[in-house]
């Protein structure tokens, strides 16, 4: 209950913090309509031509569309304000403070800054989601929605790790924002299925930049297209990458001598 109390607190900070500056909410809201605007042009553009999109029908890349948003609103909300504090506290000296609290410092970091209007995006996502299965008259069953759980949860946590690992190389590394800004762009590939895109770049997006298990997995579970191995291998995979980032950021700490070396 301790971390679910911490949790908790720093999530009503985040919120006290956005609330004295409120017009931020609106300027969220406009960016990420014209955010939802624009793919679905894209997906209305795309099918005009076509009936299906490597082997999808409309509805269920809209299904796709609604996850891309969910989790890449969680990733702004959460993740990347984390990391990003991780990267500036190891270039000025702040992480300090944080290491030497008596909570695990890998939790504070990561909870550390919420971005709470970015939770706009994860509402439009859980909307746009909603309307896609309505459209697909297709309702998930009971196990279809905890594969969808289990996959969208390894997703995530594939992800986070993911950014702590590249987040941690700044321990040696003056800049690693390039880095996660390629991250982002390659982020953008997510909102189609993997599966359309050339071989080398299916691998890179689904082990290198993992946005195939983080948004084509969950979808297909959604849409019951998920096969027993992909689901499988996203469990799998999201206990690795965990254990690996956890042990990466401890072999970092250890190395890091603070500010006043």
């Amino acid at each position: 209950m301790t971390y679910l109390t911490l949790i908790w607190t720093f999530f009503r900070v985040g919120i006290f913090n956005e609330l004295a500056y409120r017009i931020n909410f609106y300027v969220q809201l406009f960016q990420s309509l014209i955010s939802l605007g624009t793919a679905l042009a894209g997906l209305a553009v795309v099918f005009s031509h076509t009936q299906t999109l490597g082997g999808w029908q409309a509805n269920e890349i809209l299904v796709l569309l609604g996850i891309y948003l969910l989790v890449g609103g969680l990733i702004q909300m959460v993740i990347q304000p984390g990391m990003e504090t991780l990267m500036s506290g190891v270039r000025q000296g702040t992480l300090d403070f944080t290491l030497t609290k008596p909570e695990d410092a890998q939790l504070l970091i990561s909870i550390g800054e919420i971005r709470i209007w970015k939770f706009t995006d994860i509402l439009l996502g859980i909307g746009v989601i909603i309307f896609a299965l309505f459209r697909l008259e297709h309702e998930p069953g009971l196990q279809e929605l905890g594969h969808f759980s289990l996959v969208l949860l390894s997703g995530i946590a594939i992800i986070y790790s993911f950014w702590l690992i590249l987040a941690t190389l700044s321990f040696w590394f003056i800049r690693v924002d390039n880095i996660l800004n390629i991250f982002q762009a390659m982020y953008q590939a997510g909102r189609w299925p993997i599966g359309i895109y050339p071989q080398w770049l299916r691998l890179i997006l689904t082990f290198l930049v993992p946005v195939a298990f983080a948004v084509t997995v969950p979808a297909e579970a959604l849409s019951g297209r998920l096969s027993q191995t992909s689901l499988l291998t996203a469990a799998a995979l999201a206990v690795g990458m965990l254990a690996l980032s956890r042990w990466f950021w401890k072999f970092g700490v250890k190395n890091y001598s603070g500010v006043s070396a």
